[in-house]
C-alpha cells in the first residue's frame, strides 16, 4: 500500500479543493505543498500549507512559468523508495518523497474555444509544470498517487479512511491511466490548435494533424455482425440531446447497430418542430410523422412501412405517455425507443417488455455535441462539418408556373427534412405532415422514386415529393407524377434544370429548389 504522507497541489479548477485538502490535513497529518492561487486559496481557508518555492530553495520565476521544474520535486516524483541506490541518492541530495500529486491543467481548451482569443492568450495557457508533473507521478504510480479530476478526490479519501492514510496498488494504477489520459487530450487539443494556424498568421478550418480523444462508454457483445469485436466511444464533455448523452432506463444492453440506429432516428426527430415521431430500421427512416399528439404521430409513422417497422427504432420528440408507449407495444416488435422523457405510465408500460431498451436524454436544445462528422477508410479518415443546415433561405423559390398551396408548402418543407436523413439516392413522399413512401439508397435516383411507391401503404395521389439532390433528367418527375404527386421539391442545379421545370408545368405539379443538396452516405 501507497501511504501518503505529503502532497503536491497545483490545480486550476480548485472546486472541491479546500475539503480535500482539509481532510489530508486533518486526519492524516499530510505534508502539502502547493504553488501560486492554490496555496493562497489554501491558506486563505486555514489549511497549512509550504509554498513550491521554500521546499526547492528557489523562486518562482518568469510570471510563475517555471514554478515545480526542480530536482526536488521531480526527484521526490521519480525515485523508487523501494531501491537502495535510489534511497542513497534521495538522502544524499536531500530529496523526500512526494506520495500524492493532486493537478489539473491551465483552461486551454476554454480559452480558445472564444473565436476573440489571442495566440498570446493561447500561448501562455500551455501549461508545462502541470503535464510534466503529471507523467512523472503516472509513470512512478507503484509509489505516487496522482489525481486529475476532483470527482476522485472522495474516492482517494475513502480508501485512506479504510486503510490507514494509505492507497492500493489497483487505485493508483487506475488513477495513473487517467492522468495519462488527460495529459494526451491536453496536448491533443493544443496541436489541433496551432495545427490550424498558417505561417503567416491566418487560419484553416482543419488543422495539419487531428487528435482525437474519445472515452469509452460501452464495450458491445460484438458490433455490426458477430464475428466483429465492438465497442462505444464518447466524446470527452459531450453535451446537448444525442444518444451519446442519454441514459438507458430499462432494457437488454445497446448492440452497436442499436446505437447507430437511435443516432439516426433521434438527429431526424430532432429537426422537427411540432410532436413528431421517426421509426428507423438499419440508418433508414421507415416512418415519419408531425401530429398534434404523440399518440397520432406514432400511429401515422407507423403506417408509412408496418412491415419494415417490424424490429425498428423509435424517436421522439416530447415526453412519451402512457397511451403511446402502449400503442407501440400492441403494434409492433421493437428494439428501443429514445425520447427526452417519459411519464411515469409509459415507462411502468415499457417495463412489462423487460428486453425493450428505454433511452432518455437531456432535454432538447439548440445545442449540439459536435461539430464535425467522422468516417473512417482504411488508412485514413474523412473529415466534414455537420450537415446542420436546410437550405439558404433566400435561395428557397418555386421555380414552375404553379406556386405551391399553404399546405403544399408546409407538407414540402417537412418532406425535405426527413430527406436529409434517409441514405441517398433518397424520395420522400408526404401528405398531411406524414411519410407515405420512402425510397432509400438507390443507385438511380428514378428508381429510388419507383420503390418509394411501391413502398406506399396508401395511394399517393395528393402527395408531395422531396428528392436530396436534382434530377438529372425528367425521368424522376415522370415517376412522381404516375401516382399522382402534386408538388416537388429538389435542390436543383442539373443541366437539365429547366428540362426538369418544363416537365412539371407540363404536368400542372409546383416545384421548390432549395438550392442545397444533402447527400447521406
Amino acid at each position: 500500500m501507497g501511504e501518503i504522507k505529503r502532497a503536491l497541489i497545483s490545480v486550476s479548477n480548485k472546486r472541491g479543493l479546500e475539503e480535500f485538502a482539509r481532510s489530508l490535513h486533518e486526519e492524516f497529518q499530510v505534508e502539502i505543498l502547493s504553488t501560486g492561487g492554490t496555496a493562497r486559496l489554501l491558506r486563505d481557508h486555514g489549511v497549512p500549507v509550504t509554498d513550491i518555492s521554500d521546499y526547492t530553495g528557489f523562486p518562482e520565476l518568469f510570471e510563475g512559468r517555471v514554478k515545480t521544474l526542480h530536482p526536488r520535486v521531480h526527484g521526490g516524483l521519480l525515485a523508487k523508495p523501494s531501491n537502495p541506490e535510489h534511497r542513497e541518492q534521495m538522502e544524499a541530495n536531500d530529496i523526500p518523497s512526494i506520495d500524492l500529486v493532486v493537478a489539473n491543467l491551465y483552461p486551454f481548451e476554454e480559452v480558445v474555444a472564444n473565436p476573440e482569443a489571442s495566440l498570446e492568450e493561447a500561448v501562455e495557457n500551455i501549461d508545462i509544470g502541470g503535464p510534466t508533473m503529471l507523467r512523472a507521478a503516472a509513470k512512478n504510480h507503484a509509489h505516487v498517487t496522482v489525481v486529475v479530476e476532483t470527482e476522485d478526490y472522495a474516492r482517494v479519501l475513502k480508501e485512506m479512511r479504510s486503510s490507514g492514510g494509505a492507497v492500493g496498488e489497483p487505485t493508483r494504477f487506475g488513477l495513473a491511466r487517467k492522468a495519462f489520459e488527460h495529459t494526451a487530450r491536453y496536448d491533443g487539443a493544443i496541436a489541433d490548435y496551432l495545427g490550424r494556424i498558417r505561417e503567416d498568421g491566418s487560419r484553416e478550418l482543419f488543422p495539419a494533424t487531428l487528435n482525437l480523444s474519445f472515452e469509452k462508454a460501452a464495450s458491445m457483445r460484438y458490433g455490426e455482425n458477430p464475428h466483429q469485436h465492438g465497442a462505444f466511444y464518447v466524446e470527452p464533455r459531450a453535451g446537448g440531446a444525442s444518444v451519446s448523452t442519454a441514459t438507458q432506463l430499462q432494457g437488454k444492453e445497446l448492440s452497436y447497430n442499436n446505437v447507430a440506429d437511435l443516432d439516426a432516428a433521434f438527429e431526424a426527430v430532432k429537426e422537427l418542430a411540432e410532436p413528431a415521431c421517426v421509426i428507423v430500421k438499419h440508418a433508414n427512416p421507415c416512418g415519419v410523422a408531425e401530429a398534434t399528439d404523440l399518440l397520432s404521430a406514432y400511429r401515422r409513422a407507423f403506417a408509412c412501412d408496418p412491415t419494415s417497422a417490424f424490429g425498428g427504432l423509435i424517436a421522439f420528440n416530447r415526453r412519451v405517455d402512457q397511451a403511446t408507449a402502449r400503442a407501440i407495444l400492441d403494434q409492433q416488435f421493437v428494439e428501443a425507443v429514445i425520447a427526452p422523457a417519459y411519464e411515469d405510465g409509459a415507462l411502468e408500460t415499457f417495463s412489462t417488455k423487460a428486453n425493450v431498451r428505454v433511452m432518455q436524454t437531456p432535454a432538447l436544445t439548440l445545442a449540439d455535441t459536435s461539430k464535425w462528422d467522422y468516417k473512417r477508410v482504411n488508412g485514413g479518415l474523412l473529415i466534414q462539418e455537420r450537415d446542420t443546415a436546410l437550405y439558404e433561405a433566400d435561395q428557397l423559390k418555386a421555380v414552375t408556373k404553379r406556386e405551391p398551396s399553404e399546405q403544399e408548402w408546409r407538407e414540402l418543407l417537412f418532406a425535405w427534412r426527413v430527406s436529409k436523413h434517409v441514405k441517398s439516392n433518397a424520395i420522400v413522399y408526404a401528405k398531411d405532415m406524414a411519410t407515405v413512401g420512402i425510397g432509400a439508397g438507390q443507385m438511380s435516383r428514378v428508381d429510388s422514386s419507383r420503390i418509394a411507391a411501391q413502398k406506399a401503404q396508401s395511394p399517393l395521389a395528393g402527395s408531395v415529393m422531396a428528392s436530396d439532390a436534382f434530377f438529372p433528367f425528367r425521368d424522376g418527375l415522370d415517376a412522381a407524377v404516375e401516382v399522382g404527386c402534386t408538388a416537388v421539391i429538389q435542390p436543383g442545379g442539373s443541366i437539365r434544370d429547366n428540362e426538369v421545370i418544363e416537365a412539371a408545368d407540363e404536368h400542372d405539379i409546383a416545384m421548390v429548389l432549395t438550392g442545397m443538396r444533402h447527400f447521406r452516405h
